[in-house]
């Protein structure tokens, strides 16, 4: 094998090796942590996943989980009213930095329809983001230094095998 063909062996294994760590799921070290909070009524139901400063709240009727839409949604949270805005898909939003602060904290979601008032109440539990250690060893990582390793132990394989062949034909030209 040539030193061409090795040239050509090593920029496979490289080009797949990355074509595959770019396939690779992202791991939940490399996703933003999401936050659920619930809150339930004897009619309604209604959760919060929260990412970041932004909550998307799915509000429902408990009876047959049909969404509840065109109603005025108030979020009330660390003592300050938030007004959700209502998305396309019937879902409402709120953005609030009070959102991302860590700790527990006693949340309301209030539904105003027509002359009909109701109120959720639930714990939110953010967790503390900075606490946590750095996950140094993801996924991605792991692949990345098996791939060098295995295009290493190749790489040293042809060179024996070279130097093998070397040594034969020089102790057969020698004889």
């Amino acid at each position: 094998m040539g030193l061409d063909a090795l040239r050509k062996l090593a920029a496979l294994v490289s080009t797949a090796g990355l074509a595959l760590l770019w396939a690779m799921p992202a791991t939940t070290a490399d996703q933003p942590s999401k936050e659920r909070v619930e809150a339930r009524s004897a009619t309604l139901l209604a959760v919060g996943v929260i990412s970041g400063e932004n909550m998307s709240i799915h509000l429902s009727r408990v009876a047959d989980n049909a969404p509840v839409r065109d109603v005025v949604l108030n979020v009330l949270l660390r003592g300050t009213v938030h007004q959700a805005v209502a998305e396309p898909d019937g879902s409402y939003t709120v953005r609030s930095p009070d959102l991302t602060l860590p700790g527990a904290a006693a949340m309301e979601f209030q539904v105003i329809h027509g002359q009909e008032r109701e109120t959720l109440k639930a714990d939110l539990v953010v967790a503390d983001r900075q606490s946590k250690p750095e996950q140094k060893n993801s996924a991605r990582q792991l692949w990345w230094w098996a791939l060098n390793f295995a295009v290493c132990i190749g790489f040293l394989m042809l060179l024996s095998r070279r130097r093998k062949a070397a040594n034969a034909r020089k102790a057969a030209s020698e004889d």
